[in-house]
Parts: C-alpha cells; sequence; structure tokens
C-alpha cells in the first residue's frame, strides 16, 4: 500500500525589499513520504525568494516533467523553473529548454561542492542557469522550523535574508555556486 503525502500549510508574509515585493501568500504543500522536513522547508523558503502571485509549487518529488516550483504567465510559457537540492544534469538541461530562467537552490553541505564539480563543465554551458547554496546549518535550522500549520515571515533586504517562525529568526545568506 503507498502511502499518502502529509499536508502542510503555511501563511508566508514576504517583505522583500530588493524586488519591491510586499505580500501574503497561503500555500499549502504536499510533503511526500520520501521528502524530509529540510527539503520541504528549501521549497518554502525558494517560494519566499522569488514569491510571485503565479508563482506554484510543482506536484511533488516523484515527478520528473515538473520541478519543486515554477512560475509561468498567462499564455502557459514556463519563465522560472525553481529546483531544490542537487537535481541531474540531464534535468537541468531540459529545464533550460523548457524555461527562460533555471535556479537550483542546492543545500546539503559539502556534498553540493562535489555535486557542482560532477556536473559543471555540462551546467556551465547552461545560459539560464542559476545555482545558489544554502550552508548546511542554515538548511538544518529550517528544518526545524517545520509544523504542520506555520506562519513565517520573511524579508529579504540587500542580498541578505530574515527567515522567521515564532519566537524564532534565521539569518540567511546565500552563496552563488555559477554563475560566480
Amino acid at each position: 500500500m503507498a502511502l499518502k503525502s502529509t499536508i502542510f500549510r503555511a501563511t508566508l508574509n514576504v517583505s522583500d525589499l530588493d524586488r519591491g515585493h510586499f505580500a501574503e501568500h497561503g500555500l499549502t504543500l504536499a510533503r511526500h513520504p520520501s521528502e524530509t522536513d529540510e527539503r520541504m522547508m528549501v521549497r518554502i523558503l525558494a517560494f519566499a525568494l522569488h514569491a510571485d502571485e503565479r508563482l506554484q509549487f510543482g506536484r511533488g518529488i516523484s515527478t520528473d516533467d515538473e520541478p519543486a516550483l515554477w512560475l509561468k504567465d498567462d499564455s502557459g510559457r514556463i519563465l522560472r523553473w525553481i529546483e531544490v537540492g542537487l537535481p541531474d544534469e540531464r534535468l537541468l538541461r531540459r529545464a533550460s529548454g523548457k524555461a527562460d530562467e533555471v535556479i537550483v537552490l542546492a543545500y546539503g553541505g559539502r556534498a553540493v561542492d562535489v555535486w557542482w564539480q560532477k556536473d559543471a563543465a555540462a551546467l556551465s554551458r547552461l545560459p539560464k542557469l542559476r545555482v545558489l547554496a544554502l550552508a548546511q546549518e542554515d538548511s538544518r535550522a529550517l528544518a526545524a522550523l517545520a509544523e504542520r500549520n506555520m506562519e513565517i515571515s520573511c524579508t529579504i533586504q540587500d542580498g541578505q535574508i530574515w527567515f522567521s517562525s515564532g519566537a524564532t529568526t534565521l539569518s540567511i545568506t546565500l552563496r552563488s555556486v555559477f554563475p560566480e
């Protein structure tokens, strides 16, 4: 018998001073049984970083033809394809052929650098690709905030990210892997 996804709900308040985006987003996330709290919370962070009323979560971790998140225009054209984790090089190549921009929010500590070194030659030829890395202590701290119902605030200013839930506030800085 297949295990069912667990539903998480988050009210995400985004104050992105860098982009001039200020909004409250009601998010419903279906966490696949094989998805960790860490990956789910990184997906929420990715949403906050690229928040838009048309930004949507993909169907999930078990679906290869959809990203973790994507932004489409009214005609269905994919403007932004966002992956989290350490995606396969072939997937990113395919995504580059479908979307105007492809973004990876990588996490996993030292594994990020190992992943990049393995596929750097092929991935660096993708002009639409941007890879950002989240420090392992930051992704683990995000995971600790996971609850079935969450109230989250995210403030972004001058590239600095403050992510808050309850009495906990995290200061997060992303490292640009590609382009450097």
